[in-house]
């Protein structure tokens, strides 16, 4: 079976995760797909393929007689898709011999276009997988999870020598808990790749560092007609401390490696208010002068206004994973050899974002993100070509191989 064919089975399955759950799995469907693949590894000869009782999908392939003693790999996707639209019954739509023009999806009145997505004319002769407008697509990560599958098969069918493969399938990632309960140990990789980026050339192996503030503010609420020198509106705090951070320095503005403060959530009265920011940097130095600026601001609008006016406490999320990867950057250079071999010039690009891989590899299994082909993840313009996860099936496939020499 081809990666796109699993793909459009496993679209199919209701997987989204739910943020505000707090259940492991975030949501019991996410056992649907999960079970689906543990019979499809079993039939495709993992015989020790199993789903545990928190949604994490495990098996091996053993190694080649003779290769017992070569680095253990490991693939890993995820199964669950975004909260961010709707992933109930989608309906992927299949466009052979794609012109690299616009393209409308289905009745919903969303139309594809180069416009917004100027990589679409370089897809002209690709047969194109696309939504119906209605819903994601779920490439983010099932195609992931397809080409690892396809890969396996083909491992196991064909004869090229290898050492021990390891396969993972994850749920929650899309909610940042995909690491959370992963079994580093029972899995068993000295290195691993997680399958979950987007262009099948492209490799990563740097992300932000990641850290959430959240804000409260203590007003000092009175009538207004006698509110002189009296009244903290709690709003304005709010404004004042968003109007001290640096400018310029929004998701909006930036880009590369470039970071942010990003307001996610504002809310309250002249009482009391709240906000929340996310902290995103690929420089470690720089993401703690981030947090030194939220702490200084709290500092400063307690000096203003009276103790406690202000209460700023930062979490961090995750970190850049580039620390665990560079020693051993094999895993870099072997991936970039494997993308040649599949035809592709090799891209680095750092991830404006985490990965579970990033946690992974501070968990102790190395593990750097590899392109699975698709494009404009968690929304109703995502898409893919069968091609580009032809490519990418051939990638791993070329780093196993590489492993094996």
């Amino acid at each position: 079976m081809k990666a796109y064919e699993r793909l459009l089975k496993y679209v199919r399955v209701f997987t989204t995760s739910d943020e505000d759950s707090e259940s492991v799995p975030s949501t019991a469907r996410q056992f649907d797909l999960a079970n689906i693949l543990v019979e499809e590894m079993k039939a495709i000869g993992i015989s020790d393929a199993h789903v545990d009782d928190k949604c994490y999908v495990y098996g091996s392939i053993p190694a080649t007689p003779g290769y017992e003693g070569k680095p253990a790999i490991g693939f890993i996707a995820h199964m669950d898709t975004a909260p961010d639209f709707n992933g109930d019954n989608v309906a992927p739509r299949i466009i052979e011999d794609y012109d690299g023009g616009e393209v409308v999806l289905g009745e919903s009145g969303r139309v594809l276009k180069p416009a917004d997505f100027p990589h679409l004319p370089s897809l002209k002769g690709r047969t194109l997988i696309v939504t119906d407008g209605t819903s994601l697509l779920g490439a983010d990560d099932k195609a992931g999870v397809a080409e690892i599958m396809t890969a396996a098969e083909e491992l196991i069918k064909g004869g090229m020598p290898h050492g021990r493969i390891l396969v993972s399938f994850t749920p929650d990632e899309e909610i940042g808990r995909g690491a959370d309960c992963f079994d580093v140990e029972h899995f068993g990789a000295d290195f691993a790749y997680t399958v979950d980026g987007g262009q099948e050339n492209i490799i990563e192996y740097e992300n932000f560092n990641a850290a959430a503030a959240q804000i409260e503010i203590n007003g000092f609420n009175v009538h207004p007609g006698s509110a002189k020198d009296i009244m903290i509106n709690a709003l304005h705090v709010a404004c004042e401390i968003d109007g001290m951070l640096p400018a310029g320095q929004t998701p909006r503005d930036t880009e590369g490696y470039e970071g942010f403060f990003h307001l996610c959530d504002l809310s309250g009265t002249t009482e009391h208010a709240s906000m929340y920011y996310i902290l995103r940097d690929h420089s470690a130095e720089i993401m703690q002068a981030r947090k030194a600026t939220l702490k200084h601001i709290e500092k400063l609008l307690n000096a203003k206004y009276g103790e406690g006016t202000v209460k700023v406490s930062i979490k961090d999320q995750y970190q850049n994973m580039i620390e665990k990867i560079k020693p051993c950057f094999h895993l870099i250079e072997n991936a970039c050899a494997a993308v040649r071999e599949a035809g592709c010039e090799p891209g680095i690009e750092a991830i404006r974002g985490g990965t579970d891989g990033a946690r992974l590899s501070f968990m102790g299994l190395p593990c750097p993100n590899l392109g699975t082909g698709g494009y404009a993840y968690h929304g109703p313009y995502e898409h893919i070509t069968v091609e580009g996860m032809d490519t990418a099936t051939r990638v791993i496939l070329n780093i196993i191989a590489k492993y094996a020499e």
